[in-house]
């Protein structure tokens, strides 16, 4: 699907395919926008008798469609409520081009022309997100609708402008979508060597890429993440991805790390086997860090990243690591496995240690499906975030609220952390019955010394089983958006 930009101008009646205007929210009623008003008065006040008839009043999302409608050339038109004008912002903007393609996606139009006065670009995005569509195991056309619509043309004030900034935004939704397709294919296509390769192609963009494998992290201590692996048969691998965009190369990085468990079985604490199918998904925290790294690195960001991902595959198996077992770190610290399904924060505990380590970053934030109690308390709505710095967390909660990825900050402290304290190592990898995801916060705060740093536990967020106005069901891409804003906002030249 193309898009495209051009200036508003007249000739309406001689648009073909699908024809998009906008009304307000006026008073009690409804206020028709200038492309909407000609368009009335061409098909002899046609939207304005299917307004009243669907009792239309310009509300945030309301549509009315006419199919064919007198006097013009287009096939049909839709009529977008968009709400108060001043309180129509570039995320509202996002979410009502999602409601038109949506609307639109499967109608047997191929060419759709939107009108809209603002934030034209933050429609196109929108646009491409909901667009998306994970179908490529399909093989019959009974099994799936193709979408019709092949090309988007928004016509809107200042079109180069926005065309400037669509163009710099493709490159976010790009992160995106890459992410979201690495979370939805299964376990037989996505696994760590696989997995490495496809991270690799980010060389393309600029981005250096560095692959650890297990010898080099055995030579490194690294038995915390080898000891999830070595029930596999796939090689546990740990990817750096180094994207040096700041004028002053030198200048230390901002780090994202990312939980790369391409499928999760719990291990000889294995999980039940209804829905383990969805086990595909628990390396989207590193899904989030390698789309991040994609969208940094595609529209160029003038700051230096890191980017580190641990890739490990979770399997019961006669070499597999088994419950009650001791392992070391990279950290020299000691660790008793109580389950081997609490898996996620032993490839991070490594990856934390090794990034800290070696890269003295400004702040490291990891992301992880770590776990299902974070749903109990969040559900799908927020992820959390658990922090040891106030000022990088406020950063976050206030970039969350500008791409609609909300979180929501937990608390950590002492009396969390004695509950993982272990009778034989230095800690253990559960603390018991309750506050799971705060004991696997403070599990993780063990590995990043003073570094400022934010975990967030995106299990409620990375896969959803609804649509939203941006994505369809399943693979969110959640966090792309959301560390490309922070890094934006806060730490670019």
């Amino acid at each position: 699907m193309k898009i495209s930009f051009n200036e508003i101008t007249n000739g309406y009646e001689n648009i073909e395919g699908a024809l998009v205007v906008f009304s307000l929210k006026k008073d009690e009623g409804y206020e028709f926008r200038p492309p909407a008003v000609t368009l009335n008065d061409l098909t002899k006040g046609a939207l304005t008798t299917a307004a009243e008839a669907s009792n239309f009043k310009g509300k945030f999302g309301e549509i009315v469609e006419l199919l064919a409608p007198n006097g013009i050339k287009a096939t049909r038109v839709l009529l977008v409520g968009v709400g108060e004008m001043d309180k129509f912002t570039p995320l509202k903007a996002e979410q009502v081009g999602g409601k038109i393609i949506h609307k639109l996606m499967y109608s047997g139009d191929k060419n759709v022309t939107i009108v809209i006065g603002k934030f034209a670009a933050h429609c196109g995005l929108g646009i491409l997100l909901r667009h998306y569509k994970f179908d490529k195991y399909y093989t019959t056309e009974k099994n799936v609708k193709k979408p019709t619509v092949e090309k988007v043309l928004i016509s809107t004030l200042e079109a180069e402008a926005e065309k400037d900034k669509f163009e710099e935004l493709e490159k976010i939704a790009d992160g995106v979508i890459w992410a979201r397709d690495l979370v939805s294919e299964p376990g037989n296509v996505i696994y760590p060597e696989s997995y490495a390769e496809q991270i690799k192609e980010l060389t393309n963009l600029g981005v250096e890429v560095e692959i650890l494998n297990e010898d080099a992290m055995e030579a490194l201590g690294m038995e915390a993440i080898l000891g999830v692996g070595q029930g596999s048969a796939s090689e546990s691998l740990m990817v750096i991805m180094k994207w040096m965009g700041s004028k002053n190369k030198d200048e230390a990085p901002v780090a994202l790390v990312g939980k790369g468990v391409t499928f999760d079985t719990g291990g000889i604490s294995i999980k039940p086997g209804a829905g383990m199918e969805d086990m595909k998904f628990d390396m989207g925290g590193s899904a989030s860090v390698v789309g991040a790294m994609k969208a940094i690195a595609g529209r160029k960001a003038k700051a230096n990243v890191i980017g580190v991902v641990g890739l490990v595959e979770n399997m019961p198996s006669g070499t597999a690591q088994r419950p009650g077992d001791v392992v070391s770190s990279m950290s020299g610290q000691t660790i008793e496995v109580i389950n081997t399904d609490a898996e996620g924060r032993l490839v991070l505990a490594d990856c934390l240690w090794y990034c800290q380590d070696t890269y003295r970053p400004k702040f490291m934030i990891d992301l992880a499906t770590l776990t299902g109690a974070m749903m109990v308390a969040l559900g799908q709505e927020y992820a959390g975030i658990f922090s040891n710095n106030d000022d990088l967390s406020n950063q976050l909660i206030a970039a969350g609220k500008e791409v609609d990825e909300p979180v929501w900050r937990m608390p950590i402290g002492e009396g969390y952390d004695e509950l993982i304290n272990s009778d034989i190592a230095d800690m253990k990898n559960v603390g018991g019955k309750y506050a799971g995801s705060i004991t696997a916060a403070q599990f993780l705060q063990r590995f990043v010394n003073d570094t400022p740093w934010v975990h967030i536990d995106i299990a409620g967020t990375a896969w959803k089983q609804k649509p939203s106005d941006v994505a369809e069901k399943g693979a969110t891409g959640y966090g792309v958006r959301l560390l490309d804003r922070l890094i934006r906002d806060n730490y670019e030249d």
